[in-house]
This record gives C-alpha cells, structure tokens and sequence, in this order.
C-alpha cells in the first residue's frame, strides 16, 4: 500500500513539473507571438501625399532582419540612414525599400559590449553640404574609446572622412553614443562615464558628459567650461530632444546590477551638474540638478533614443520594452506608456519629416528574446496611438 502512495506520489510531481515547463514554454512562444499580432508584413512607405494621415495604418513594418540597429535618421529626401551596432551603415530609400547590402561598413569600429557604431545624424544644412555624422566605439593601444567622424554623402556614397572629436573614454559598457544637431545649429554628444564613476564629475574629462561642438569639431565660444563639455554628472546618457521651446531633454541609465532602477528623464541646462553618482533617483544637494522624472528604485526603463512630438517627449525602453511618452508641463511631466512587451526592446524612436514616430528594436544585442523578423523598424502613426493599444 505504502509502495503504491509513494509511486502514486511521484507521478503526481513529476506530472507537475511537466505541466510548469509547458506553462513556461507556452508563456515565452506566446509574449513572442504578442510581438506580432496585427502587425503587416514589411511594405512600401504609404505617403501622405497618396492618402491622409488619419487613413494610414497605426503601425507599419518598414524594414526587417536588421543586426542590432541602433540610431536612425532622415535625409531631406525622406530617405534614411541606419547603423547597426556591427559597424554596418545601412540605406532605407524614400518608398521604404532596405539596400539588401550595407553602404559602407566601418573598419575600425571595435563592437563588443554596449560599443561599435552607434549615433547618426545629419547636418542641418545637408542640402549645402552633404554631411553626415556618426559616433562609434573602436580601439587603440589596448585602450576602448570612442570618436565623432564625418563624410560626405553623395549618390548613395561616403567620401572625405574627417575627425571631429576623439579619445572619448570607453568601455564594453557605457559609451552614451546619441549625436543630434541643436536648434543653436551645434552638435551635441551624449558620452557614458566608460563604468568609471568618477569621470562623470570630472569637467575635463570627456567622459559621463553632454558634450556641444561647433560642426567642424572646434568649441563653441560660449561652452561653460571652456572646452567641448556642456553638462555633467552623467552616468549613461542616449536620448536627446528639444522641445517646442528649444529646451533640451536628456533620457539616461540610472544604476545597474542588483539594485536596478532610477533611470531619469532630465531637462538639461547648460553648465549645470546632474548629480552621478552623488545623487539618484529624486535625491537633492546644493548645486547639482534632480530629474523631472525618473523610474524609481523598482522598476528599469533603460531608457535610450527620444523624439518630442506634440507636446511629449517619446522615448524608447530597452529593459522596459516600451514606448514611453512624457507629456511635458512646463518643468514637470506625466508619464505614459505605449505598446508594452509589444515589439520588444527598443532602442531609438525619432520624428520622420511628414509627423511619424520611427522605432528601431534591439532584441538582437543579447538581452532580448528575438523572433524571425527582427531586428525591425516600425512607423508609428502618432494620431492613432492611444486607440490600437
């Protein structure tokens, strides 16, 4: 009798261990599945010169398989410029069709860790001078660091590569990387503080900064500290976005490890010190800034690339895997969240010139869970946003 019970026992655990694994894998095909429901293959861009805004598709697959895509910009042709993390620079024409081979593919881009080729941006008067900008991650003498080039782009080719600003420290992890033109017509730099504390509150270091140069490199006359350092006290900043106002906000990475969390949402002034590591999350001391917002000790955003649209900054989540948007009230914002776990990691969202959100993912880069079609671009019909969820 009691050998019967004892094996009757067994059975009943082992069948339960069954039945959790079947849970766990169903669970895990079905959040992958989420990912895709109601999303349209990849398809040719519908311009709003063909139908109205308010008739396009809340979400459209632009491009798909792309290697841990991480900036993307627009030409003023409506094309675009894309860089995967592996040093490849890849081109999206104006009706939304991906180049099947890079356009050029840096050599001494050193991609390990967070590094490799990371922000593009186009010059503001790219229609003049055919310039365009990257930030990438590469290795010299033992040392990881990272440097700003630019080249000319021409007929869908890179020419009269030149320095603009190097010897940024680095790492395998916190390298910053977001490049974008201010509205003052300078280009600023988001640097990490390359996992060593201190530099972020060092001011001549180039490292744990937003950086502002003029855009052949040299120093703005008005920088605050008298070289290429704008703010400070930063531990790993990746988005940038300027208001309607011209005002700049900041998306950067709060702590690691453990004890994750705090990531921050910060209005940036010039000059001014933003508190890593000295303080986090909603701390104050005299003369450093506390952010407008940020995630709190128990949940991470991860929060990287950011566009403002309509009175919110929309930046993307990485470990948060969302779209988060901050409605913006004058210094304070409310929070909201889009499309949770719906494409994943999210890397960088900008504003397409005809009033679309662009997403990149980043389920690729070993901290995602991928399915066949990534990594993707996805346009985001803004109208719709609130209404597809």
């Amino acid at each position: 009798m009691f050998v019967r019970y004892k094996k009757a026992f067994f059975i009943i655990i082992a069948v339960a261990i069954l039945v959790a694994i079947a849970v766990a894998v169903f669970n895990q095909l079905e959040t992958q599945s989420k990912r895709l429901q109601n999303l349209p293959e990849a398809t040719p861009i519908t311009t709003p010169s063909a139908k109205t805004k308010t008739e396009l598709p809340a979400i459209t697959t632009i491009a798909t398989k792309l290697e841990i895509p991480w900036s993307i910009t627009f030409l003023p042709d409506k094309s675009i410029i894309v860089t995967e993390r592996l040093g490849r620079i890849r081109f999206i024409d104006q009706n939304g069709v991906l180049d099947s081979k890079p356009l050029l593919e840096l050599g001494d881009s050193y991609h390990s860790g967070e590094g490799g080729l990371l922000g593009v941006t186009v010059h503001p008067d790219f229609e003049k001078n055919n310039l365009v900008y990257f930030y990438y991650t590469y290795k010299e003498k033992g040392k990881i660091l990272n440097r700003v080039v630019k080249y000319t782009f021409k007929r869908k080719s890179f020419s009269d590569r030149k320095i603009i600003i190097e010897n940024i420290p680095g790492n395998l992890f916190h390298n910053g990387g977001r490049i974008k033109f201010g509205p003052d017509g300078f280009l600023y730099i988001t640097t990490g503080d390359a996992q060593n504390e201190s530099f972020a509150q060092d001011k001549s270091s180039l490292a744990g900064k937003i950086l502002r140069l003029k855009d052949d490199g040299s120093i703005p006359k008005d920088n605050p500290f008298s070289n290429a350092v704008y703010s400070y006290g930063h531990r790993n900043p990746q988005g940038l976005a300027w208001d309607d106002k011209n005002r700049l906000w900041e998306t950067e990475h709060g702590r690691s490890g453990l004890k994750s969390g705090l990531d921050e949402l910060n209005l940036i002034e010039k000059g001014k010190n933003y508190g890593w590591p000295i303080i986090q999350g909603s701390e104050q001391t005299l003369g450093m800034e506390t952010p407008i917002v940020n995630s709190g000790s128990n949940i991470t955003w991860a929060p990287s690339g950011s566009a403002f649209y309509k009175g919110s900054i929309f930046f993307a989540g990485l470990r948060g895997i969302t779209l988060y948007e901050a409605i913006i009230k004058n210094k304070a914002a409310i929070l909201k969240e889009h499309f949770k776990g719906k494409f994943g990691r999210l890397r960088d969202v900008v504003v397409s010139p005809d009033g679309f959100l662009y997403v990149l993912t980043s389920n690729r880069d070993g901290r995602g869970s991928p399915v066949a079609a990534d990594d993707q671009i996805f346009r985001i019909n803004p109208d719709k946003i609130n209404i597809t969820e």
